[in-house]
């Protein structure tokens, strides 16, 4: 078997009668900081299959992986020898592999077939793989053979051979015609589990010459071919009807044996006229349930995963018109070795005691062997501290040195099973494997698993502190044999720092980790059920309570898939609004908030509904199903149907049935089961002795509806009890007495008249008889005159009048205990430092504890103070251990004290007398912090120290350590001063100092263990001259615009601590105050238009007093611009713009009557009279201008003209009113018309109209806006 081992730690420890102290496996950890340097056998971690079936055109490939340390070599053996791999040059073996590369290009693979076996080894023992047997895979052609046609009448049966030439593995047998197609199969016709085409009758139409069996063989993915078969079928002599008889298997009875855990295949084929149905059975049993199955038209069973149980008698029955016939296969089931208990690698500390199990079954029972190193351990050296009892060995005492593996072999006829398993002897001190300052989060109520992964050799013993205290396990926390901590609810007061500790003979190593529990991530609004007509807008609202420390995000589902992508779906921080919805938009909308924690989920529906001018559909509740009814009424169960009442537009979802038991509980509905809306009939499983009545209700989206009208009584006859009460328990009240406890039966649950429980007791190991008493109506006894703390066998079975109850279960209890009567003895304190000590004792006897020892309580508090006089004695603090445990860590202790401790051991009573108290003294301790440290100014240069000593000396004083030094406005520090002062020194005055400047002072007092903690303040020195308010600031400026403020001002001082206060002007408002961020000028916004304010600049000191301010500036905000008076409703300007109207319509009929007489103008003429020296017109083809006539009146203005200073001119399109006067030479008369000076702007194309210098008539001047 190829099975990877593991390298495992040994952990925990189990009392045996004759080992005493036995080391079971853990596993070593694979951390390489903990491997490197660790020393271990080799362990085989991959090799090849036990049959390995090669394939003859490929390298052979033989893996053997190991791992180890050192690494190991690696060696074969070949049928038993020595397979010397360096003399064969075709076989490679890997490098650091022991897998061998075999080249068969130039050979035949038969030569390298064989049994392979391959040994790693090194220093510390040698593995060895399975026996690896190698064999070539082979597809053989069919013997020549000539077939001769097969005659037969009609109505025979018939067998069509196939024998196909033996492979490796196995051929898959199947029959085709020359087509390849292939032949149909039925009740009639099928193939058997040997390839063999079987006919229980033939027919004409079986007539046909290309009957053809074909092989395929896997390995080699080839097909071999049977010479086809012909079969004439005569009707000259046909057979007539006939029972059915068998033709596989022959006879009444036949014998079939298959392996534990393979599939069993039983096959029966009759023939007969007309074709034989095939049925299976079991004799004297069932088949088993979910483990069968039928093949080839019912002619194969076939039970998978056989088991013991599932040998013995079947029966296959060929049955038609004319008879029947049967057959007996009896099945003997056998079994191969099977593992019960494999044997696991070892790691002991010197002079421990391990063992090595190597449990295995099958059938016939497996021989078991031992061997060592790979060899047989009767040939191995002997071991005094090795005993072999069949198979078990026991290694007791073991030396360094002495690591080795173990090979434990099992076989039998079927197989053979071969696992190794090492032994290392080290000797490691604890190591602490789980990160340091870890920290956990879970959530409130869930569970919390603290990680304390350890290794070490003796195995480490795990200890949990909490806060200082030692954590027992039990109640809400349980110490797991791993060493994890686990708080079953975690609470936020479980949230905090969580000490472990891993220790064994060798040393101890702390670990530190962290717990935070977290509030639970809860939606306290869910999406509501929603109908929204078509294109309308649904808006689901999703509002989350979270844990503020963890990052939540959102996601929505729909129908439990993503939402579309279409922007009609629109996401909120907690809502999910759908706009313009579409018929397609219906259905259910889950909102999920998750955290890195936990989550949680709602989810709503969606209807969508035409948008008409008719009501809204109403949904409502379904009405109650009516017309109830009982049929097919059996002992145990009975049928209900019903009839659904109105579905009110909301389908029915489902149909919720409730019973009545008027007989034990009148007038109580209890709900029984739920089916579906579609259905209307449900099969009701009733218990004994109940008068049911039975509702059913409906439920759709709207809700349930009301109950139906209940049904007819239908009573049920009694029956004796078919369960006994639960929860049985038996717990010690008093030293000599014993409660028997158990939850009763109901009344649906007594079957019967006359519920009695029949209570039954007896000490445990020991020859007597049992103690019984009948009780009704009580669900306790007390059982008195019991020994103290001793086990008793305890039963409760229910009884009724129609008999007993089932057989009932053992119950384990105990009687009550008492308190122990002795202390522990031989109490001894080593004090580790001043603050921690450790203290020993031994472990009282057991029969002195007189019921379960669940720990020992320390007790220890402090006597004296070895520098001081205490104000009052201290309470005595408690320390619990759990269990057997010797020795304890005492922490929180005062440096430099007298202490005094006691221990007594404790059970469920109660706790034993306490041990003689024992004195110890801690050392010395670095102190306390100095109490009373402050600073106070008292000169323009110097600052005054003060302080008190500190509240814990934790022994002499040496003095103190005063460093200081100064701090800039930037908060950079400047540099460090130290001073050495007495321990009899409380204040210094410190000279010399700069002022007006801010210092930082750290303190620390001193024993001759160091330096205490270090304590801190600030001050300030004096300044040269205390100014006058508003001394530091200079000049303050404002400006004022519609809603907000500039201020500006100049400040001599510091720029960390500067304010802007304002205030409305006669307000009894408080101030308002808005930090200023080192700048000199500062933006008031959201000022009220209209208002006025006070405003002023303050700096402040570190305890938010002003110490500047500059005088109160009063600021007026503008009102907003009122609306202008409208000037298109006086009259004055109505009458000149009617003038205008009419002048314009004068010009415009003199322009149209001048326009159609077809004149021109002289337009060249002006220019030449007008011409800018600057300025060369010219022609749009030759560089001259023709003359203006009317039919260009509505053409573009084209511009030709690039002016002098090499700049483009513009297009008409970017001409504007300033080319036409406006902030230019050009105006307009009075009387409105265009004054165009063309010749004074160089820009302009002196195309673009009328260029005269002189004043244009009207005409002109239309003309130049046409």
């Amino acid at each position: 078997m190829d099975r990877k081992r593991n390298c495992t730690l040994c952990g925990g420890a189990v009392m045996m009668l004759l080992l005493g102290h036995m080391t079971t496996a853990l596993e070593v950890p694979l951390d390489p900081k903990v491997l490197e340097g660790l020393p271990q056998p080799p362990t085989i971690t991959h090799q090849s299959p036990k049959d390995y079936i090669i394939d003859p055109r490929e390298n052979i490939i033989i893996h053997c992986e190991a791992k180890g340390k050192p690494h190991p070599s690696f060696s074969w053996t070949r049928n038993s020898t020595h397979f010397d791999v360096e003399k064969d040059s075709k076989v490679i073996m890997k490098p650091n592999s022991g897998t061998l590369v075999i080249d068969i290009s130039d050979e035949k693979a038969e030569a390298y077939e064989g049994i392979y076996q391959c040994i790693a080894r090194n220093e510390h023992g040698s593995a060895v793989s399975n026996n690896i047997v190698i064999r070539q895979s082979r597809s053989p052609l069919w013997s020549k053979e000539k077939n001769e046609p097969i005659t037969v009448q009609r109505g025979m049966s018939l067998v069509l051979q196939c024998r196909p030439p033996a492979g490796l593995p196995p051929p898959i047998i199947f029959w085709m015609d020359n087509n390849f197609q292939r032949l149909p199969q039925s009740s009639r016709v099928s193939q058997a589990l040997n390839g063999d085409l079987y006919f229980s009758n033939v027919l004409m139409d079986d007539t046909r010459n290309d009957y053809i069996c074909y092989a395929r063989f896997p390995h080699t993915q080839t097909i071999q071919q049977k010479q086809p078969i012909t079969v004439n079928v005569l009707d000259n002599s046909p057979s007539g009807e006939r029972a059915p008889s068998f033709m596989h298997p022959p006879g009444t009875h036949s014998t079939a044996t298959v392996l534990k855990g393979d599939t069993l295949e039983l096959e029966c084929i009759a023939d007969g006229l007309p074709t034989p149905d095939i049925s299976w059975s079991k004799v004297n049993g069932e088949l088993p349930s979910g483990r069968f199955l039928f093949h080839s038209f019912q002619k194969t069973l076939k039970i998978t995963e056989v088991t013991d149980t599932d040998g013995g008698d079947y029966r296959c029955l060929a049955n038609n018109l004319l008879g029947s016939n049967h057959h007996i296969i009896t099945v003997v089931v056998k079994a191969a070795p099977f593992w019960i208990s494999a044997p696991q690698n070892l790691i002991l500390a010197p002079k421990e005691t391990g063992m090595l199990t190597c449990r295995v079954d099958g059938n016939p029972r497996p021989k078991v062997t031992w061997s060592v190193n790979g060899v047989a351990i009767e040939n191995s050296p002997k071991d005094p501290s090795r005993k072999i009892e069949d198979d078990v060995i026991i290694l007791s005492d073991v030396q360094t040195g002495s690591s080795a593996v173990y090979q434990c072999n099992a076989s039998n006829e079927y197989g053979y099973l071969l696992a190794n398993a090492f032994v290392s002897v080290l000797a490691e001190p604890p190591r602490v494997l789980t990160p340091p300052n870890h920290v956990y989060s879970v959530i409130t109520n869930s569970r919390a698993l603290l990680d304390c992964a350890s290794f070490g050799s003796p195995l480490p013993k795990i200890t949990w502190f909490k806060d200082s205290q030692s954590i027992l396990d039990g109640g809400s926390y349980i110490i797991h044999q791993n060493g994890t901590l686990e708080i079953n609810v975690a609470q936020p007061l479980n949230s905090g720092k969580y000490t472990c500790m891993a220790s064994n003979n060798l040393g101890n190593k702390e670990n530190h980790v962290y717990l935070e529990v977290k509030e639970p991530t809860r939606i306290l609004k869910q999406p509501e059920y929603k109908v929204v007509q078509r294109n309308g807008v649904a808006v689901f609202e999703c509002k989350v309570k979270h844990d503020p420390t963890l990052l939540p995000t959102m996601i929505w589902l729909k129908d439990n898939g993503e939402l579309p992508d279409d922007v009609r779906f629109e996401l909120g921080s907690d809502s999910l609004t759908i706009h313009d919805v579409r018929e397609d938009d219906k259905g259910t909308y889950t909102c999920i908030r998750n955290t890195t924690l936990d989550h949680d989920s709602a989810s709503a529906t969606l209807t969508v509904v035409e948008a008409t001018p008719t009501p809204p559909i109403g949904l409502e509740q379904p009405d109650p199903p009516t017309d109830l009814e009982l049929t097919d009424q059996r002992e145990h169960s009975v049928q209900l149907t019903w009839t659904p009442g109105d579905e009110h537009n909301s389908p029915i979802k489902s149909f919720l049935i409730q019973y009545e038991d008027s007989l034990h509980e009148r007038g109580i509905w209890a709900n029984m089961t739920e089916v579906s809306g579609t259905s209307t009939t449900a099969r009701l499983e009733l218990s004994p002795y109940v008068y049911y009545s039975f509702r059913v209700l409906a439920l759709n989206e709207v809700g349930l509806s009301e109950p139906s009208v209940p049904s007819r009584q239908y009573r049920t006859n009694p029956a004796q009890p078919d369960m006994n009460p639960s929860n049985v328990k038996a717990v010690g009240t008093s030293p000599d007495s014993m409660t028997i406890t158990w939850k009763e039966l109901t009344g649906l649950e007594s079957n019967g008249p006359g519920l009695q429980y029949k209570v039954s007791w007896r000490q445990k190991d020991v020859d007597q008889d049992w103690n019984s008493l009948t009780l009704a109506n009580v669900s306790q006894y007390v059982v008195t005159g019991t020994d103290t703390f001793v086990p008793y066998e305890v039963t409760v079975q229910a009884i009724n009048d129609y008999g007993l109850g089932p057989r009932p279960e053992v119950v384990l209890g105990y009687s009550g205990e008492d308190s122990p009567t002795v202390a522990p003895e031989n109490v001894q304190v080593s004090v580790q430092n001043g603050t921690v000590a450790e203290v020993h004792w031994d472990t009282v006897p057991l029969s002195t504890v007189r019921g379960r020892l669940k720990g020992y309580k320390v007790s220890y508090w402090k006597l004296r103070s070895l520098h001081k006089q205490d104000s009052e004695p201290e309470k005595p603090r408690v320390l619990i251990f759990s269990g057997n445990e010797t020795e304890g860590h005492l922490s929180g202790l005062h440096p430099y004290s007298q202490y005094s401790l006691n221990i007594r051991a404790f059970n469920g009573k109660g706790d034993g007398p306490s041990s003689s108290d024992q004195h110890f003294l801690t050392p010395e301790g670095v102190p306390g912090p100095p109490a009373e440290f402050k600073v106070r100014n008292m000169d323009l240069d110097s600052l005054i120290v003060e302080w008190a000593p500190p509240l814990e000396d934790n022994g002499h004083l040496t003095g103190y350590l005063l460093k200081y030094q100064p701090i800039n406005t930037t908060d950079e520090l400047g540099p460090l001063k130290e001073l050495f002062l007495l321990a009899n020194e409380t204040s210094i005055t410190l000279d010399n100092l700069k002022y007006s400047t801010r210092y930082k002072f750290y303190l620390n007092a001193m024993t001759v263990k160091g330096s205490g903690p270090t304590v801190t303040e600030e001050a300030v020195t004096v300044m040269d001259e205390a100014p006058p308010a508003g001394r530091m600031f200079g000049s303050v400026n404002s400006s004022v615009e519609e809603d907000h403020a500039m201020i500006c001002w100049e400040y001599s001082g510091p720029d960390r601590n500067v304010f802007v206060e304002y205030v409305v002007d006669n307000s009894k408002e408080p101030w308002k105050t808005e930090f200023v961020n080192g700048t000199r000028t500062y933006q008031i916004r959201g000022l009220k238009p209209g208002m006025s304010y006070r405003v002023r600049v303050v700096a402040k000191d570190h305890s938010d007093e002003t110490v500047h301010s500059t005088e109160e500036l009063l600021i007026t905000v503008p009102a907003m611009t009122s609306k202008q008076v409208d000037i298109a409703t006086q009259g004055w300007f109505i009458g000149l713009m009617c003038a205008i109207a009419l002048l314009i319509l004068v010009l415009l009929i003199v322009c149209f009557i001048k326009r159609n007489k077809g004149g021109k103008y002289p337009v060249k003429e002006k220019e030449d009279a007008h011409q800018d020296p600057e300025i060369q017109p010219m022609k749009e083809d030759d560089g001259t201008f023709g003359e203006y006539s009317d039919t260009e009146d509505h053409k573009p203005l084209k511009s030709s003209r690039t002016p002098s200073n090499g700049t483009a001119k513009k297009d008409d399109s970017d001409d504007s009113l300033v080319d036409y006067g406006e902030g230019g030479d050009g105006q307009f008369n009075e009387d409105g018309s265009f004054i165009g000076q063309y010749s004074g702007k160089k820009e302009k194309d002196t195309a673009e109209g009328n260029e005269s210098s002189e004043a244009p008539s009207p005409v002109n001047a239309m003309n130049s806006f046409v």
